[in-house]
Parts: C-alpha cells; sequence; structure tokens
C-alpha cells in the first residue's frame, strides 16, 4: 500500500476546476463609486468544416446594434454591451439573475482564414460567425542551389 498525502485544499481546487463556465463567465469589480458589479462574458461554441471555422456565442436581449466583431492579427473579437430594462412603474423585481453590462470575448484563429470574408449574422439571440478558410495551394518541391 501507497501512502498519500492528503492536501485539503487540493480538492478544493479541483471542485471549483470542474465548474468553469460559472466561474469564468463572470468576474466582480469595484466601481469608482464603491459598488459592486461584475463583467460578464457570453458562452461561445466553436466548430470547423472543411470550409470554414463557426463562431456561435450566445447573446440573449442584445440588439445586433450593441455588438462589434473585429478581426486584427489572427485574433477574432467579439464585444457589446447587454442594456438592462428599466423597472416599469408598478413592477418590483424580486430576483435578478440575468447578467447585464459590457462583455468582450476573443478567440485566437489559425493563419489559414481569410479575414476579408468574415461574415456575422444575429439570429434568436445567437451571433454565428463565419470565418472561411484559405484553400490550400498544392506545394510543389523547390530546388535550391548551393553556391
Amino acid at each position: 500500500m501507497n501512502i498519500i498525502r492528503w492536501e485539503p485544499f487540493r480538492s478544493i481546487e479541483d471542485a471549483f476546476g470542474r465548474l468553469p463556465s460559472l466561474f469564468d463567465r463572470w468576474q466582480w469589480m469595484r466601481d469608482s463609486d464603491g459598488e459592486t458589479r461584475f463583467e460578464w462574458s457570453p458562452s461561445a461554441d466553436i466548430s470547423e468544416t472543411e470550409a470554414e471555422y463557426l463562431v456561435r456565442a450566445v447573446l440573449p436581449a442584445v440588439k445586433k446594434e450593441d455588438v462589434q466583431v473585429t478581426y486584427d492579427d489572427g485574433m477574432l473579437t467579439v464585444s457589446g454591451e447587454r442594456k438592462q430594462e428599466k423597472e416599469a412603474k408598478g413592477e418590483k423585481f424580486h430576483r435578478v439573475e440575468s447578467f447585464y453590462g459590457k462583455f468582450s470575448r476573443s478567440f485566437s484563429l489559425p493563419n489559414n482564414v481569410d479575414s476579408s470574408a468574415i461574415r456575422a449574422e444575429s439570429k434568436d439571440g445567437v451571433l454565428t460567425i463565419r470565418v472561411p478558410k484559405v484553400s490550400k495551394e498544392s506545394k510543389k518541391a523547390t530546388e535550391i542551389r548551393v553556391q
């Protein structure tokens, strides 16, 4: 039988490590006036076909005018803001579990993308970004003369 050293905090780290989607999506911040707020980032799925990469970001209740998609030096960035609706007269919120505020997500893309043909569309609360791949040319062997 082997003796294993027990590390009590290791199990806590492991438990939090299994919950990345919960803790990576928001961060607690303090405003300049001392008010507590948090920044959030939308969840995203990334997939690939033979012709393109697909990035799907879940952005419920975010207008397409409030979203910016940029591509610069291999980095695709989705940013924007989900604005909180004001309370209507006679309406009193007892619990708010929705995320509000500014957000930003960046994704590193491989070199084989056609940046001039990237397209984005928003439908039913999902932003779909299509990043076409550059067709690979057949590489021919090149002879280099030794001088």
